[in-house]
């Protein structure tokens, strides 16, 4: 039996797996980012958090006086329903990435499906001649 015939399974093998790596490593990225930052080289002094709070009570209140003036001219004009999604009363999506996980494992499992399949033809093609 030649080298090349021995090693050709254990090529496919290694190709066959880097090929699932390739399906699995977005999917567990996804999973592996830490919700909680770390702090930073540049942090704010004092000074720069009091004046970060004071713009955002300035575009609070901005924000608010802008969607009070919306309501009454909407009221001035009959226009008092819902606009829609949220409003309406639809619950907001929540994405957990699950379904990327299940594609990724998925694609994974018929990769591997087939790369048995082949392995398994060609070892029965040799030995039937």
């Amino acid at each position: 039996m030649s080298r090349r015939l021995t090693l050709r399974p254990l090529r496919i093998a290694v190709l066959t797996g880097v090929a699932a790596g390739a399906l699995l490593v977005p999917a567990s990225a996804a999973f592996a980012s830490d919700p909680t930052p770390t702090p930073g080289a540049t942090d704010a002094t004092p000074a720069d958090k009091e004046a970060l709070e004071k713009k955002r009570a300035e575009d609070a209140r901005t924000l608010k006086e802008a969607e009070a003036r919306k309501a009454r001219e909407a009221q001035k004009l009959g226009k008092d329903y819902p606009r829609g999604g949220v409003d309406a009363g639809e619950a907001p999506a929540q994405d957990d990435n699950t379904g990327t996980l299940i594609g990724s494992a998925t694609g994974a499992l018929l990769l591997a499906g087939a790369g048995t399949y082949v392995l398994r033809r060609r070892t029965a093609a040799r030995r039937e001649g």
